[in-house]
């Protein structure tokens, strides 16, 4: 039981790991976007950010899985569900970091720009190497929350059959009459998230983020 359990695990955190690598500099280009003069391409940033945050996760890796067939008429066979999950989580992430970005960028002071703009500094120069560091120092516990609420929200594969560790857990304890494998699945969510917790920790500790 634990083996089988502990391959559902290894979906997870793939789902887990991939769905970081995407969102997190996705939701940097969004905010990005959300925060743009032209008014067009910030009403279509903000759209985006509303509809993705107003529906629910569930309903957008239906979408992201079953769209590509009805719009387009591709074949699902060739179309892997566990790149689906990823790329629905991937998109509702972005638009939840891209308001933490926002946030953490708009409560940089405004001098800082123009002080760096009269030492010559491009507005892209200015954003790396002076707005951006400081932004994740600000923003990385809002962060942390979204990526431990992510790790249990990696049971919501089971939507498209993606079988990562809660479906196994759910089949084991059906097909066996226990209850065994669902504790034991909370079991390894809670490591898993402890784990999570204790690194985004050691990332605020680095960073000096309290200083």
């Amino acid at each position: 039981m634990l083996l089988e359990l502990l391959s559902g695990l290894v979906v997870s955190a793939e789902i887990f790991v991939f769905t970081l690598a995407l969102a997190l500099p996705l939701g940097l280009v969004v905010a990005g976007g959300r925060m743009a003069g032209n008014p067009v391409v910030g009403t279509v940033f903000r759209l985006y950010i509303s509809v993705v945050r107003g529906t629910p996760l569930m309903l957008q890796i239906l979408f992201v899985y079953f769209a590509p067939y009805y719009l387009f008429g591709c074949s699902l066979a060739r179309y892997p569900r566990l790149l689906a999950t990823v790329l629905a989580f991937a998109m509702n992430y972005a638009a939840y970091f891209a308001e933490i970005y926002r946030g953490g960028i708009l409560s940089i002071e405004r001098g800082q720009w123009e002080a760096a703009k009269a030492l010559g500094f491009s507005s892209a120069r200015t954003f790396m190497r002076i707005i951006l560091p400081q932004t994740v120092k600000r923003v990385i516990p809002a962060i942390g929350n979204e990526v431990i609420t992510l790790v249990k929200d990696t049971s919501l594969a089971f939507t498209i059959a993606v079988t990562e560790m809660f479906t196994l857990a759910k089949q084991l304890s059906s097909a066996n009459t226990t209850m065994t494998p669902l504790i034991a699945a909370g079991v390894f969510y809670y490591i898993f998230n402890y784990i999570v917790a204790w690194a985004m920790e050691r990332i605020e500790k680095r960073l000096a983020y309290y200083d």
